[in-house]
């Protein structure tokens, strides 16, 4: 055993594991309730996941009953697992004469209220006659009494539940969007606006296409949901113990066999999963453990799971939800938005898989004994059905359908790999059922005859699965779980809705955009001298505000993603980053792209990383010291959004074009920076590397990643000094120290 380990390592039990995601994922940590009480909550959350399934495949109903509906059951679920104010003790079951199955009368009422208010829109979309109420076309900003009244009531109710599930950040944020909307003309300078009435904006924030009814809502009740749904049930079916035997089986052998098996598992897993601490302690139970055995320091096996694994909300084709938001928001098909994601994702794991890697060549660790390997043969055997949902969720998404008929079909696959076996032709009903939906949808002109077969043949496919089946109770709980995992995205999408209905209300995106843009250029026109050396500028005023406003937007994503959902994070940013970075001549695809990835990086920035501090807790390490190594190793997180916004061609799908040679040479100086970054992490390359050489290298990377041939060469002067060293002592005969 290496010297480096100095506690020992135990594999953790499923409680334990439970009791890690409960402690560091806002989806897992609830509330006790009575036996009875609880059965009462599994239907309504079954109830709530068999509503989306269908609607999915079947039918939507109008927008504003069917966020009625999501909202809802956001409301009753949320107001019965969560406490009012989270205490050490406030999960723990107390029955009590103010209380009713566990749950305090309080939380109840603020149940039916915030249930009334979430439907009173579709009841009163018609017109409510013995009420007096007026069609919903009558009131459109002119709001009646009953609008203000279950408006205002929505709205508080809204912020309440985010702050349950998510924490106090987020909802002070959308409280000081609130006060701006209301008392913009006490604000200074350009912030400075008219002020809107407050009858207007809770007929804002309330009536659909904006405010909590608007874009946010609409996409995580309609898409976002039966993602988690896929990637829990796929899960549970067997498609992540997959994932991970494969990676071991690629990568276990190598040096430093476990933590690259950790980076690919993790690369597997977050094709399924948009959730980076699900993942983290999905894999991470497995990979953190071995990767101790064989030497790594706790704090970087829990950096390396971290790292790889908040990769997952980027990891195409399962992205988080603010990856179907940008789609909504930039008005182009999900596919596009998957096919632009690609290679940065890729770089990302790049940049994980060269710090592993070269820890490993510093530390002296070899991989695993190929006995320890799984056998290709037996894991396929056993586990090859569970690939199959997966692969109709693709071809139907692919195939230009829309991404919630992606999502059932393959929540039906996985249901039927799951429950469904051919050596029991009860279960068959499973099969039979999505079979006969498929042959409607093919009668209907829904599906044409190739996806009809392919569909069915995958059907039938999955009922050959040789694994055990899975019981209806057992489906029963992980439905439950998927419903558990999305009450805080859902409550999060709602609140935010809030903070773009400010927006459109008031323009303050284009405000800021343009305070941001005023500011860089102001900065940059101040430090133009230091880069003019007579009549030959090496960057211009333009290239310094671009890179200033980047950094700008990039520090504000790290900063505010202190505790702020990735997803609410996004959407907040983007309203300020698209207009500063569009005024710059940048795509918005890219521009997006670049406040999403800052965002997921904010996942793995000190001092909030709950990513990090799960795997510290699988890992027993020191969570901060984790956070650091999750940082370090995630650095092509950090610097890859940089690539893309100066080389859009990156994305693939940018409205600059694409050009084979261009990405080609762009993608090599961007996978060149991130090794020499990654050497610089590590302090070795080919030999171990002085302090000195470590900065040069460091230096070199960053410049590699300005996609020119002018930064190529002056990266390679730079970088030629620690290269040459490094060769010079390899020849030598040098060997790798600890």
């Amino acid at each position: 055993m290496s010297r480096h380990q100095t506690d020992p390592v135990r594999e953790l039990s499923e409680q334990e594991l439970a009791a890690i995601e409960k402690k560091y994922d806002e989806g897992a940590a609830t509330r006790a309730v009575t036996p009875g009480f609880g059965k009462f909550l599994r239907y309504v959350a079954l109830t709530f996941a068999v509503y989306h399934y269908l609607t999915a495949g079947f039918a939507l109903p109008p927008d504003y009953w069917h966020m009625g509906w999501h909202l809802s059951g956001l409301f009753i679920l949320t107001y019965a697992l969560y406490p009012l104010v989270k205490t050490p003790t406030s999960f723990d079951l107390n029955t009590g004469a103010l209380r009713l199955g566990g749950v305090p009368f309080l939380d109840l009422i603020l149940m039916v209220l915030g249930v009334a208010s979430a439907l009173y829109l579709g009841l009163a979309w018609r017109g409510i006659e013995w009420l007096g109420v007026e069609e919903m076309t009558f009131r459109m900003g002119n709001p009646n009494g009953y609008d203000m009244l279950f408006g205002c009531i929505l709205i508080v109710l809204v912020l309440d539940i985010a702050r349950r599930t998510l924490g106090w950040i987020l909802p002070l944020i959308i409280s000081v969007f609130i006060c701006y909307a209301l008392f913009g003309p006490y604000f200074p300078g350009l912030l400075q606006h008219p002020g809107v009435k407050f009858n207007t904006f809770v007929s804002s924030m309330y009536f659909p296409q904006e405010g909590i009814f608007g874009v946010t809502l609409w996409v995580v009740s309609t898409i976002v949901f039966h993602f988690v749904l896929f990637g829990v049930i796929a899960q549970r079916t067997g498609l992540g113990q997959l994932f991970i035997d494969n990676a071991t089986i690629l990568a276990g052998r190598y040096t430093g066999g476990p933590a690259k098996v950790s980076v690919v598992s993790s690369a597997f897993f977050g094709t399924i999963s948009g959730s980076s601490v699900a993942n983290t302690v999905s894999t991470g139970a497995l990979t953190i453990p071995n990767m101790k055995r064989l030497g790594y320091p706790g704090h970087f096996a829990g950096g390396v799971e971290a790292a790889a694994s908040a990769g997952g909300q980027i990891t195409p084709p399962i992205m988080g939800a603010a990856a179907f938001i940008m789609a909504e928001f930039l008005e182009l098909p999900y596919t596009t938005i998957v096919i632009a994601a690609i290679f940065p994702a890729l770089l990302h794991y790049v940049g994980v898989f060269a710090v592993v890697h070269l820890m490993a060549r510093k530390l002296g660790l070899k991989g695993l004994a190929k006995d320890a390997l799984p056998r290709l043969g037996a894991v396929w055997r056993d586990g090859w059905a569970n690939i199959v949902p997966l692969v109709g969720l693709l071809v139907v998404l692919f195939s230009g359908y829309t991404p919630y008929m992606s999502a059932f079909c393959g929540i039906s696959l996985a249901i039927i790999a799951g429950m469904s076996r051919a050596r029991e032709p009860v279960t068959l009903i499973y099969a039979a059922a999505f079979i006969a939906f498929v042959v409607w949808k093919y009668t209907g002109g829904g599906f044409d005859l190739t996806m009809s077969a392919i569909l069915i043949g995958g059907a039938v496919l999955a009922t050959l699965n040789p694994q055990r089946r899975i019981s209806i109770s057992e489906m029963g709980d992980t439905f439950e779980t998927g419903v558990k995992y999305a009450l805080a995205v859902g409550a999060a999408s709602a609140a935010v809705g809030i903070v773009i209905g400010v927006i459109n209300t008031t323009g303050v995106g284009f405000r800021i955009g343009f305070m941001v843009t005023q500011a860089a250029s102001n900065l940059g026109s101040d430090l133009a001298w230091l880069f003019t050396f007579g009549s030959w500028t090496l960057f211009t005023v333009e290239d310094l505000t671009l890179f200033i406003s980047l950094v700008f937007i990039a520090l504000a994503c790290i900063l505010m993603g202190a505790g702020v959902p990735t997803t609410a994070l996004y959407i907040m940013l983007v309203s300020v980053a698209q207009p500063a970075l569009a005024q710059l001549g940048i795509p918005p695809i890219a521009s997006h792209m670049f406040v999403l990835y800052y965002g997921v990086v904010a996942e793995i920035t000190p001092p909030v990383c709950t990513s990090a501090y799960a795997a510290a807790a699988i890992a027993n390490s020191n969570p901060f010291r984790t956070g650091i190594s999750a940082f370090t190793l995630g650095l092509g997180k950090v610097v890859a959004p940089m690539a893309f916004v100066y080389a859009p061609v990156l994305l693939f799908v940018s409205s600059t074009g694409f050009d084979l040679w261009e990405f080609t040479y762009t993608a090599a100086s961007c996978i060149a920076g991130v090794i020499a970054l990654s050497a610089a992490v590590v302090g070795y390359w080919l030999v171990p590397m002085g302090v000195v050489f470590r900065w040069l290298m460091a230096i070199a990377g960053l410049v590699f990643i300005a996609p020119s041939l002018q930064a190529d060469l002056a990266a390679l002067i730079i970088a030629s000094p620690a290269i040459a060293s490094q060769v010079l002592a390899k020849r030598r005969g040098a060997q790798p120290a600890v």
